[in-house]
């Protein structure tokens, strides 16, 4: 039994150490979002950092999914949707609400994931919820809510809430659904279904840059858009999400899906270190009702 509590500790040590790491390369990514505004356009941003991933997994690994050819045709569905929804439309929407919201907001807004994954388990898996999970998802969504009409009463009055701030609640629960998917993924080395999923996600985003070529509003990356991609790709696409699966293998979506409470906390103080963006009261209070809200809501733990 000593043994096997050890063998248990061990595994969540790591995980936690990878979940970390995680957190702070996302919370990395809404600078970036931030900072690629006139450097690169957001369709073509996210069309290109799956491109440069594929471009590096392929060849290493491009020869066993050929092997395991016959899984992924049998689950070629879910893959499809897995992709669709937790690489391209959530850094889809991500990146064009970087567009119209502040990097604070972006990062604050990710901490609404872990509510939205209670949610899904307790509505697709009927997981027994006790009062103060109730209460924690309430306290989460209210400090969003404040967030978004910057604790003003006359914007939520009036329903006069930034665009940008939608399109990141829309991407968060995309991304949601992805992380409650990651149990059901198929059994092979996660290395092999996120490239999988990488392929999914170059492919659908393709159509993404043709409406922002339609509409004139594509940009492909000037010297600075070039060294924001290589950053976005290597870390926040590549690295993140490798470690992501990882620790959802070692701990599960819903204990995983906790530590999106970090990005916000990084994503708060990079921004205003990085890119000089004012730290509000209301800021501080939506932070704080977040953070709160997931800590009442696993207390069941």
């Amino acid at each position: 039994m000593k043994f096997l509590h050890s063998l248990r500790q061990g595994l969540w040590g790591r995980a936690y150490v990878l979940l970390v790491l995680t957190t702070l390369m996302w919370a990395g990514n809404g600078i970036a979002g931030r900072l690629a505004i006139g450097e690169v356009s957001p369709m073509v941003l996210t069309c290109l950092r799956w491109i440069v991933v594929v471009a590096i997994l392929l060849p290493l690994v491009g020869r066993q999914l050929v092997a395991e050819w016959a899984k992924f045709r049998a689950r070629w569905f879910f893959t499809l949707i897995m992709g669709v929804f937790g690489f391209t439309a959530f850094n889809a929407l991500f990146y064009a609400a970087a567009h119209h919201t502040s990097a604070v907001n972006l990062t604050i807004f990710q901490g609404s994931i872990p509510v939205f994954v209670l949610i899904g388990m307790i509505v697709v898996f009927r997981a027994r919820v006790i009062p103060l999970q109730i209460l924690g998802m309430i306290v989460t969504l209210i400090g969003v809510i404040m967030v978004s009409v910057k604790a003003d009463w006359e914007i939520l009055k009036t329903l006069a809430i930034n665009i940008g701030d939608v399109w990141m609640l829309i991407a968060c629960v995309f991304y949601s659904i992805y992380t409650l998917g990651l149990r059901y993924r198929p059994e092979m080395p996660g290395l092999l279904f996120f490239t999988a999923m990488a392929v999914v996600a170059f492919v659908s985003s393709v159509p993404l840059v043709g409406m922002e070529m339609i509409q004139g509003t594509a940009q492909f990356p000037t010297p600075k858009g070039w060294l924001i991609l290589l950053y976005v790709a290597l870390l926040p696409s590549l690295l993140s999400q490798i470690f992501f699966i990882r620790g959802v293998e070692l701990i599960g979506p819903a204990r995983a899906g906790l530590f999106v409470n970090l990005v916000p906390v990084f994503g708060a103080l990079l921004a205003v270190v990085l890119l000089g963006e004012p730290f509000a009261t209301y800021h501080a209070l939506g932070l704080a009702l977040v953070l709160g809200g997931i800590w009442l809501a696993e207390r069941r733990r």
